[in-house]
């Protein structure tokens, strides 16, 4: 390895340099380090046993105890000593933000590969997914592989091929174009005609606080989104705390009062650090109805909430009052002073984390379902983990989905019934609040994803199963994952584990549930020509229409 007057790394023909991006919270960068170290010491054996040495282009920090990229600044820093040539990692076994290099990526002329370690308890996955999301939105081309231990043959001859060709071929034989055939009449003239309303009436997405958690993917530009007759509506997240200071207690505690009615359960502790508090749960109750009141004030068909900075240093977590949101049956909130009931009837769509994307498939999904009668109650999850399930009727590769609460209870087991609440850990929120948990009720689903590729709005679509686990197959992959989230197990049709993750271009996936198979193809054909007619690129992936 080399290095010149200006101090740049030009490593020789047998190094590949690796680099790699974390939070910005130095809690969680401390907590997930170890299992980056583990990952990073199997991906250096994997480089090792193909001749190549595996060299990191940043060192491990003494004073803040990890090795992870930590901010945008530091990761252009990196990159200025790293030579623009030069062949590339970008390894993960957590979550990270991808802002912290992506200008550094951007800029890179070199081959440049993506890892990710495959693991439920560190979402690795879900930070290489965000990652690969937000550089097809750049149009910086790379390849992406992904591993349990990094010695299946899948990975290997993977490994193989970009250091032989500097770039790996999947298979997204899975992915095939819309075409008018592919719709029936029906479908096609309710979907395009939903469309015409949309742009003749325009709507409104309310942005609490734009760019959250590093998702550049998550953000559409205005040149892109206006066409679809879609706007934003840029809010603060000051102002929702604000807002929320008027809300009284009495409000407050009526929200908290219809939830234990309907059966909704609540993971108490005392100790205010660590555990969930009735206070701090009533301050969420308080965001719920702020959140709706300044969506009424601007007029907003949906809504997102950044989630977690800044606001988590306010107040208790915004999970249970999003999943609220997103719920066709929802304690009723009132303009302030009044009994005028705000949004009635169904759910106000909200889009976790600011994923505008995510937003945009809310709104057409609402207005789709709600007019072939269906419940429109929808969320996001994160595309989190998965593992083939043998047994109980299945045999197949069952997907984790989970969201940090935001999902409606309709999407339950039981619903509100089925729901509990518990404290979200203390290391990401100070302040305490609860999720909204429950188990993803068996049944059919329509998921997909919108996204950004070649400076144009596109959108992956499909059709899965939610299926049943027993309770102790649920219970291990919540402790493989985050215990106080909603689960969902997942088996998409016609997509295999690798050719999902070949594709998908978001950390992100969103489901809505249909009543039978039958009908979850209807409500996909028309969400599929609403999209077309929006001027969307539709993708068929899988069996999406072929019953």
């Amino acid at each position: 390895m080399a290095v010149d007057s200006n101090g740049v790394v030009s490593p020789a023909a047998d190094e590949v340099l690796l680099v790699t991006s974390g939070d910005l919270r130095l809690a969680a960068n401390q907590v997930c380090w170890p299992a980056q170290r583990d990952m990073e010491e199997k991906l250096t054996a994997a480089f090792a046993k193909q001749g190549i040495k595996l060299v990191r282009a940043h060192a491990y920090d003494e004073t803040l105890k990890h090795g992870f990229i930590s901010s945008q600044r530091r990761g252009m820093d990196v990159f200025m000593s790293i030579h623009p040539d030069a062949r590339l990692v970008f390894a993960t076994a957590a979550w990270q933000y991808s802002h912290h290099v992506l200008p550094g990526l951007r800029s890179h002329k070199g081959p440049v590969l993506t890892v990710a370690n495959w693991s439920g308890q560190w979402p690795g996955l879900v930070g290489l997914l965000n990652l690969n999301g937000s550089l097809i939105k750049a149009g910086r081309e790379f390849s992406s592989i992904w591993s349990k231990d990094f010695t299946d043959d899948y990975f290997v001859s993977a490994l193989v091929e970009w250091l032989r060709e500097g770039k790996i071929t999947h298979d997204v034989s899975h992915v095939k174009p819309l075409t008018a055939a592919h719709l029936p009449v029906e479908s096609a003239a309710l979907g395009a005609g939903l469309a015409r309303e949309l742009k003749h009436r325009k709507a409104i997405l309310g942005v609490f606080d734009e760019g959250c958690m590093g998702m550049y993917n998550a953000i559409i530009d205005d040149e892109l989104l206006n066409p679809a007759g879609i706007y934003k509506e840029r809010l603060s997240q000051s102002a929702l705390v604000a807002k929320m200071r008027a809300v009284s207690f009495a409000e407050a505690e009526a929200v908290y009062s219809w939830l234990v009615a309907k059966g909704m359960k609540f993971a108490f502790g005392t100790d205010f650090a660590t555990e969930l508090t009735l206070d701090q749960v009533l301050e969420q109750c308080k965001m719920y109805i702020a959140a709706v009141r300044i969506a009424k004030d601007f007029g907003c068909d949906t809504i997102g909430i950044q989630y977690q900075q800044g606001l988590k240093d306010m107040t208790p977590a915004s999970d249970l009052a999003e999943g609220l949101l997103n719920n066709a049956d929802r304690p009723p909130v009132f303009a302030q002073g009044t009994r005028e009931e705000l949004y009635p009837g169904g759910p106000l769509p909200h889009f976790n984390e600011v994923d505008e994307c995510a937003g945009v498939d809310a709104l057409v999904t609402n207005r789709c379902w709600t007019a072939l009668g269906l419940d429109p109650s929808t969320t996001l999850h994160d595309v989190r983990w998965g593992e083939h399930y043998q047994g109980d009727g299945i045999d197949d590769f069952v997907w984790l989905l989970q969201i940090s609460g935001a999902a409606p209870a309709n999407h339950f087991v039981g619903g509100y019934a089925g729901a509990r609440s518990e404290r979200q850990p203390a290391m990401y929120f100070p302040l305490g609040g609860g999720s909204l948990k429950g188990i993803g009720k068996p049944g059919e689903i329509v998921w997909s994803r919108v996204f950004i590729e070649g400076g144009a709005l596109h959108v992956d679509i499909g059709r899965g199963t939610v299926v049943t686990l027993p309770q102790e197959e649920t219970d291990r992959r919540w402790r493989e994952t985050t215990p106080p989230w909603p689960i969902v197990h997942t088996v998409l049709h016609g997509v295999s584990q690798n050719q999902m993750m070949a594709r998908h271009r978001a950390n992100h996936v969103n489901i809505a549930y249909a009543p039978s198979a039958q009908v979850a193809e209807k409500a996909l054909a028309t969400k599929a020509a609403m999209f077309a007619e929006l001027g969307v690129t539709v993708h068929l992936c899988g069996n999406a229409l072929e019953g």
